[in-house]
C-alpha cells in the first residue's frame, strides 16, 4: 500500500521563530525541516524544502498556519546545498525578490540538476568501482534517467554563508559556523544569547549519519571536527533539518562521535577477512544487506570510512578490473608503540 504523503505543518517554537515542517517523498524521511525567524516586517527563511509538484503549496500551507505567507520572505539562508534544503529556493526568490546565502561550496548539491548526465555517470561509476553487477547499475540507470532532480532552477547565492557572517533578526543575531562533513557546504547557524542552534542535517535528535562523497578527501575528518565546533557553543536548544527541536545537543554529539566510531571499528573488521569491495563491506556496517533504496545512502558512507581509514594508514585498496577492493593495511600505526 503506498504510503500516505505528509501535508505541510507549521508551528510556533519560540515567539518569533516557527517551524515548518514540509513533505518529503524519500522513504524513513517523511518531511524535512525549514525555519521562520521574525525580522523587521518580515521573516528570514532558513531552508526552503525540495523542489517537486505541489511543494510551493505545502510550503505556503505551512506558513499560513502561522499566520505568515511566501511574500513575507526577505532572505532565504541554505544551511546546505541538498535539495531537501534548498529545491525551492530560485522559486521563492523569484516571487519575492529576497537574497539567497549559501556556502560557496555548493557544487555537490546541484550537479544533478546542472548536468543530469554527467552526474548520473558519476553515480554509476562509484557504483562500478564499488562492486556493484552491471545489471543492478542498468536498472537503476533506466529508472534514474529523466527524473526529476529536485532542484526548481540552480542559482548563485547573493552572498557567501561562510565563518563569521551574521544573519540579523528579531531574537538577535545569528552567527555562521561551517560545518562540513554531511556535505561540503553545510553551516550551522548560532544565536549566543539565546543559545539556539539551527544544525540542519549536521546533528539532529535522530542520530542517522549520510555523507557526500568524493567531493572532498576526508568527510569524516571534517564531520569529526565539526562536531566539535558545534560542542564547544554550548547550545542549549538545537532546530535541526528533520525531526522535532531538541535539548541536550551534547549528549547528541557524543552520540554521533560513538556511532561514527563504531561503524569506522566495523570497517576495519570488515577488511581484516581480506581484500573486499564497498559492496561488500557494507551490509556488515548496518546489518542488513544492500537494496536498491538503501545503496545510495549507504555506499557513500561505507566509502567515507574507508577513505578515512586510508588516509590514516590503516587500510589500503587496489584496482582490478575497475572495481576497488580493501584490505588491511599491513602495519596498522594504532598498533605501534
Amino acid at each position: 500500500m503506498p504510503r500516505r504523503r505528509e501535508l505541510g505543518r507549521g508551528e510556533r517554537v519560540l515567539p518569533g521563530l516557527w517551524r515548518l515542517r514540509l513533505p518529503l517523498p524519500f522513504p524513513g524521511v517523511p518531511h524535512c525541516n525549514a525555519w521562520a525567524i521574525a525580522r523587521g516586517d518580515g521573516i528570514v527563511l532558513v531552508d526552503t524544502g525540495m523542489h517537486e509538484p505541489g511543494s510551493f503549496l505545502e510550503l505556503e500551507r505551512a506558513l499560513a498556519q502561522v499566520g505568515l505567507g511566501v511574500d513575507d520572505v526577505r532572505l532565504v539562508v541554505c544551511t546546505h546545498a541538498h535539495v531537501d534544503h534548498c529545491g525551492q529556493v530560485a522559486t521563492i526568490c523569484d516571487r519575492t525578490g529576497s537574497e539567497m546565502w549559501m556556502h560557496p561550496n555548493h557544487a555537490h548539491g546541484f550537479a544533478g540538476a546542472a548536468d543530469p548526465e554527467v552526474a548520473l555517470a558519476r553515480r554509476l561509476e562509484i557504483g562500478r568501482q564499488s562492486g556493484v553487477s552491471e545489471s543492478a547499475l542498468a536498472r537503476y540507470a533506466e529508472q534514474a534517467k529523466g527524473g526529476p532532480s529536485g532542484i526548481a532552477r540552480v542559482i548563485e547565492p547573493d552572498r557567501e554563508l561562510v565563518a563569521g557572517v551574521c544573519i540579523e533578526t528579531d531574537l538577535g543575531t545569528w552567527r555562521a559556523f561551517e560545518t562540513p562533513g554531511h556535505a561540503p557546504s553545510h553551516v550551522c547557524l548560532f544565536q549566543a544569547e539565546r543559545r539556539l542552534l539551527i544544525s540542519g542535517d549536521h546533528v539532529m535528535g535522530r542520530i542517522s549519519l549520510y555523507f557526500d562523497y568524493g567531493w572532498t578527501p576526508d568527510p569524516i575528518g571534517e564531520f569529526l571536527s565539526s562536531l566539535d565546533v558545534v560542542d564547544g557553543l554550548d547550545a542549549r536548544l538545537a532546530l535541526s533539518g528533520h525531526g522535532r527541536p531538541f535539548l541536550d545537543v551534547h549528549g547528541h554529539i557524543e552520540g554521533n562521535r560513538r556511532l561514527v566510531g563504531e561503524r569506522l571499528d566495523a570497517t576495519l573488521a570488515a577488511v581484516a577477512g581480506g581484500p573486499r569491495t564497498a559492496l561488500e563491506i557494507t551490509p556488515r556496517l548496518h546489518g542488513e544487506p544492500v537494496t536498491q533504496t538503501n545503496a545510495g545512502w549507504w555506499l557513500p558512507e561505507t566509502l567515507c570510512y574507508l577513505r578515512h581509514l586510508e588516509l590514516s594508514g590503516q587500510v589500503t585498496s587496489d584496482y582490478d578490473g575497475g572495481v576497488e577492493r580493501w584490505d588491511a593495511a599491513l602495519s596498522d600505526p594504532r598498533t605501534k608503540p
